[in-house]
């Protein structure tokens, strides 16, 4: 034997042991390829369901968002209403005020010209009495 037969034993033994040792690796890579096959095709299963609830929830809440967008200008009127109100009844408020104060001056006036007709009178009294 020559070396170039040593050579080819010598590989030919390597490839054999080689096949001896990937053959086991490849039979569970091989088992663990068909567990994750069954794994992903029961979490697909497990969420469909799931992603049905959330095309649901997703539709209802796309619906909510319509009527609230439908409702913001309602509410933006009723805002402006209450604010015209408001400004009204500050109006009528400040007219009160003026029209208050203006009794009262003038029932000052009045009170005023009371007592001082009541001193006339009492001054013509005693001066007509003497």
């Amino acid at each position: 034997m020559d070396i170039n037969g040593v050579a080819l034993n010598v590989v030919a033994i390597t490839l054999v042991v080689l096949a001896c040792f990937a053959i086991p690796v490849l039979i569970e890579l091989r088992r663990a390829l068909a567990e994750l096959r069954k794994l992903t095709a029961q979490t697909e299963e497990d969420m469909k369901p799931l992603m049905q609830d959330l095309h649901e929830t997703l539709s209802e809440l796309k619906v909510l968002t319509r009527e609230a967008s439908g409702r913001v200008g309602e509410v933006r009127n009723f805002t402006e209403a209450v604010g015209e109100t408001g400004r009204h009844i500050r109006s009528v408020n400040t007219v009160l005020g003026v029209v208050t104060s203006v009794i009262s001056g003038s029932s000052m006036w009045l009170t005023g010209a009371k007592v001082a007709g009541k001193v006339v009178l009492d001054r013509f009294t005693k001066k007509g009495g003497k």
